[in-house]
């Protein structure tokens, strides 16, 4: 971390505090380290304790009321290869997701070109509050890395999450940023995410629980690290932007594969996560069919395969990975359709496991190559697997 440039962004929580051994840890790594503060975080942390540690004046104000200096947000936002926002109170938090800019801090972050990585730190019920999520998935829909809270004793005496992580793992991962940040740059991702809707009639269809949850997250954590994504989502109620994103959507089968044959010959990586439905209805109907005899018979044809469509026509350079949801055989059946399938890769999970699968927050995979070796993971947030996902596949290409 040699010369690289980070702001710290401190708001006024009681972890401020913890951002005193912080700066320490990153000036022994090399880094320069410029601190700008809410006016509530200097009630909580010391401005010239911060400003010894860094060599670096705090900033706190836009302009200096007793000489007239200016604090330009713009040249702070400018200077920094990243900014690091912790903690990040649910006051700042709201802030943030709403573009609102009333003080310094606030103004850095709309300034900032670099990448804004945040860490939450409050207590348990405003953690937990629907109001605090939504604000928290608003900042990582416009590219905002958020580091989750760690489970612990709060200030308040309550036990939960919401405690800041310590120093040393903030560390970690500002470490884990600048050596991976980098990594898919250049690279154009196609990724299918979410269901396919097969039509019945103009209100009934065949369809399944995928949420599209995890190839979103597999998205979000591939444009963090440089890539540039074309996602083609099924009906889902996720979101996601960024510069580097380009989203199209699906609702059948047929429609999928028209979208993957116009992109995949342009694309270094594929990642189908999308659950899509094996048969669709042979004949549908213009009109809704109304409730008339005791039994309605539906034939089913099978619909076209697009994650094989793709694997016989994968060039030498692309690089494919498909998804498997195994009720029984869980290996067996995986291994089958990587090789059938021509996969690089294939991650399986199984419906056995308890918090994995459709609709979850969470998920527990395996993940298996081409020449049979295999990772079993513990049961995680989307979020995390996904950053397991693309880490293999960065070894593996």
């Amino acid at each position: 971390m040699n010369g690289k440039r980070i702001l710290i962004g401190v708001t006024g929580g009681i972890a401020a505090y913890k951002i005193c051994t912080l700066v320490r840890l990153l000036k022994k790594e090399g880094a320069e380290v410029k601190c700008v503060l809410t006016p509530s975080a200097k009630d909580f942390v010391s401005p010239l304790t911060l400003s010894t540690l860094s060599a670096y004046p705090c900033y706190i104000n836009f302009w200096n009321k007793e000489n007239g200096e200016w604090n330009s947000h713009v040249e702070l936002g400018l200077w920094a290869d990243l900014m690091l926002i912790a903690p990040l109170t649910a006051n700042t938090l709201a802030k943030l997701a709403n573009g609102y800019c009333d003080n310094l801090l606030t103004a850095c972050y709309l300034s900032c070109k670099a990448p804004v990585i945040v860490s939450p730190a409050m207590d348990l019920d405003m953690y937990e509050h629907k109001t605090t999520k939504k604000n928290i998935d608003k900042l990582i829909d416009n590219g905002v890395k958020v580091i989750e809270s760690e489970y612990g004793e709060l200030a308040s005496g309550l036990i939960g999450h919401g405690r800041l992580p310590e120093p040393e793992s903030l560390l970690k991962e500002v470490q884990s940023f600048f050596k991976n940040s980098n990594r898919f740059i250049g690279k154009k991702v196609l990724i299918t995410a979410g269901p396919s809707y097969e039509k019945i009639d103009p209100v009934r269809f065949i369809g399944n629980r995928s949420s599209g949850k995890m190839g979103f997250q597999i998205a979000a954590a591939l444009l963090n690290q440089g890539a540039e994504v074309v996602l083609l989502a099924g009906p889902n109620k996720e979101h996601l932007s960024h510069k580097n994103l380009k989203i199209i959507t699906f609702e059948s089968t047929e429609d999928l594969l028209k979208s993957v044959q116009l992109y995949w010959h342009q694309m270094d990586i594929g990642i189908f996560s999308a659950a899509v439905a094996d048969y669709k209805v042979k004949e549908t109907y213009a009109q809704k069919v109304k409730k008339s005899s005791e039994e309605w018979t539906i034939t089913l044809i099978k619909n076209p395969d697009t994650l094989a469509w793709a694997g016989e026509h994968k060039k030498e350079t692309q690089f494919l990975v498909g998804f498997a949801l195994e009720t029984e055989n869980e290996i067996e059946n995986a291994q089958k359709k990587l090789h059938k399938k021509n996969l690089d890769l294939i991650i399986l999970n199984s419906l056995q496991n308890k918090g994995a699968g459709f609709q979850h927050d969470t998920n527990q995979i395996s993940i298996i190559n081409k020449e049979g070796e295999q990772i079993n993971f513990p049961l995680k947030s989307k979020k995390e697997v996904a950053e397991d996902i693309i880490s293999c596949i960065y070894k593996n290409i």
